[in-house]
Parts: C-alpha cells; sequence; structure tokens
C-alpha cells in the first residue's frame, strides 16, 4: 500500500489491521474482487484449495470457465516484493518454460488489491498432475528444467526479495524466534546454541558463490507434468535470490550422502543447458538447516491462526521445542561430516 515502509528483503513488518488480512476475506469478498477486477460476471463457486501460507481459490466465470484467484497473506511480502515474483515469472515465460502465468489486467498490471488490502493475483486454471519419477532419464529432466529457470533467473536482479544467506536471512529468522517468546525456558537458551553453532560453521561456506533468483521452493510437490507441454512449475511464492544449488537440493528424497546418484543425474540435466559450481554441492545440508529454522519461524508467525493450530496442535510445546533442538544438533554433525 502506498507510504507503507519495508526492509530491503521485502517483507513488509506484520501488523493486524490497516494493511489488510484473512479474516475479512469472506466467499462474497473473494468473488466480488474476482468479478470486478476481471470485469466478468462470476458464479457462486469458490473452492479454497490447499495453500499453508495464503488463501487460494477456485471460481468460474458465468461464461464457464475456470480461473484460479490467490491471495497473498497480508504482511509478508511488499507489493514491489510481488511484482518481482511476477517479473520472474515473465522472465521465464520468455524463456518457453512452461508455467501459469498471472492474467494480464487492465494497463498491463497483474497485481490487484481488495477493498480490504490484501493483494491478489489470478490465473487461468491448467490442468497437470504431479510429476513422477519413473527412471534416470526423469531426474536429467528435473534438472534441465532447473538450469532453463536459471537462464531467466540470472538475466536481472531482485532487490525486494530474500537474500539465502544464513547472515542475513536465517539470522533474521532465528531473531524472531528467539525475540518473541515463542519458545519457553530453558528451550530457549538450549535452541539458541546450537543455532548459533550451524551459523557459526556454515556461515563462510556462502561468501564465495554464485547468487541469482531462484524459484526457491523447487520441490516435486510444485512439478506439474502436462503430458502436451511437458513439466510445468508452479507456485513462485518463495522465489529468491540465492545460490542455484537451492533448486535442486529440494528434489532429492533425502540427505546428500544417500542420494549421490539422483544428484548427478540432476548435474547431468543441468548442464545440457547450463554450467554448474559442482563444489556448491557442499551447500546442500547447511540448506537444509536454514530451511528447517526459516519454517520453524513462519510457524510462530502463524500461531494463533485458526487454520495453522488446528494442523499444528503441539507446536510450541517444551516436548516440541526439545525434539526441534535434537533434530538440529543432528543436522550440525551432518554438516561437519559432509564438509
Amino acid at each position: 500500500m502506498a507510504g507503507m515502509k519495508h526492509d530491503r528483503r521485502g517483507v513488509v513488518p506484520r501488523k493486524s489491521r490497516g494493511q489488510g488480512d484473512f479474516d475479512s476475506l469472506t466467499p462474497d469478498v473473494v468473488i466480488d474482487s474476482v468479478e470486478q477486477t476481471l470485469e466478468t460476471p462470476m458464479t457462486a463457486l469458490t473452492i479454497a484449495l490447499p495453500s499453508y501460507i495464503n488463501r487460494v481459490y477456485e471460481l468460474q466465470a458465468l461464461s464457464g470457465e475456470r480461473v484460479i484467484a490467490k491471495f497473498y497473506r497480508p504482511g509478508r511480502w511488499s507489493r514491489e516484493a510481488l511484482l518481482e515474483e511476477h517479473r520472474f515469472m515473465a522472465d521465464c515465460a520468455h524463456e518457453e518454460i512452461p508455467l501459469a502465468m498471472p492474467i494480464k489486467l487492465s494497463g498491463g498490471r497483474t497485481l490487484a488489491e481488495t477493498a480490504g488490502g490484501v493483494f491478489f493475483a489470478i490465473f487461468n486454471k491448467r490442468m497437470g498432475r504431479e510429476f513422477e519419477i519413473r527412471g534416470d532419464d526423469d531426474w536429467r529432466r528435473l534438472g534441465g528444467m532447473a538450469a532453463r529457470i536459471h537462464l531467466a533467473g540470472q538475466g536481472a536482479e531482485a532487490p525486494a526479495r530474500l537474500r539465502l544467506h544464513p547472515e542475513t536471512a536465517t539470522r533474521t529468522e532465528l531473531d524472531k524466534l528467539l525475540g518473541r517468546g515463542f519458545i519457553p525456558p530453558p528451550c530457549d537458551r538450549e535452541f539458541g546454541n546450537i543455532c548459533q553453532k550451524i551459523l557459526s560453521h556454515i556461515s563462510g561456506m556462502f561468501d564465495d558463490t554464485e547468487y541469482i533468483r531462484v524459484h526457491g521452493d523447487c520441490h516435486r510437490g510444485n512439478i506439474i507434468d502436462r503430458l502436451d507441454e511437458g513439466l510445468m512449475i508452479i507456485d513462485f511464492d518463495d522465489m529468491m535470490t540465492a545460490p542455484p544449488v537451492q533448486d535442486l537440493w529440494l528434489l532429492l528424497p533425502g540427505h546428500a550422502a544417500e542420494c549421490k546418484k539422483q544428484t548427478k543425474l540432476l548435474v547431468q540435466g543441468y548442464e545440457m543447458f547450463r554450467r554448474f559450481d559442482h563444489y556448491s554441492l557442499r551447500l546442500i545440508e547447511p540448506l537444509r538447516a536454514m530451511r528447517i529454522i526459516y519454517f520453524l519461524s513462519w510457524c510462530g508467525m502463524q500461531k494463533g491462526d485458526l487454520k495453522f493450530d488446528a494442523n499444528f496442535p503441539e507446536w510450541g510445546s517444551v516436548s516440541f521445542w526439545r525434539r526441534e533442538t535434537r533434530d538440529l544438533a543432528t543436522q550440525l554433525e551432518v554438516i561437519r561430516r559432509g564438509r
């Protein structure tokens, strides 16, 4: 919104009112917002689709056409950060990478806003199925897809988006966890100590590596197989600036030491389109630790949301934090063995 301040990562400080909230996002508001934006009469159909962070709905025009409306979680990204996501998607589409682009609205814009201040985008519905890996060539296809995304990603910068470095991104998330009372004592001290050890161990590993725009959440659940078009990538919500290996390691079924064959095949497919820094494979387990801390911080920000509390009833308990601390200590040992 006009005049709203945001930090250099593009994340808007969370507010309960004044910048929109999901409490006001009733089915009538969803339908009216899409109807007015598209200038197309809509039916009463409103199907909520699975989404941890945003609110996503399938709607139908009176003409019968189905669309997907994605309402972005208030307080997570600034307007500029969302537009950078859309620009990256446009760059990928220019490279003929199959994806679902936001519909262009009046004036060529792709981002709209409800009367209550919630940003949203509208997409044409596209069918497909989750990609099944059945052989070596499928792993190479995934690697090639990541490389093509990175060819688009290397062409511009995204200053309003997250830069995935331990001393900026991960330390910020850790500060949120420790500073906002999410972790009860003495778990807070134990958790903070193991996280500090991880950050001290891995931070220097990221100082001499390539950073480009990447998808950021490139796991198999975000890859759709459209038999007539090939592989389609969806959900650029976590698009960021990061080492290219970020878009490879989430595809693996386990830890790096257990997935050497799959990693080799991914890299083979990647190098059919773009050079890959083999030395960056050492970042896989550090990136896993960083993702764990990020996810815990994200959970903290959602605490109190009815949908979150129903899905994560144990989150925040003493037993929960002791288990997470043990898991991170184990992950530190994995990192130390692999370096």
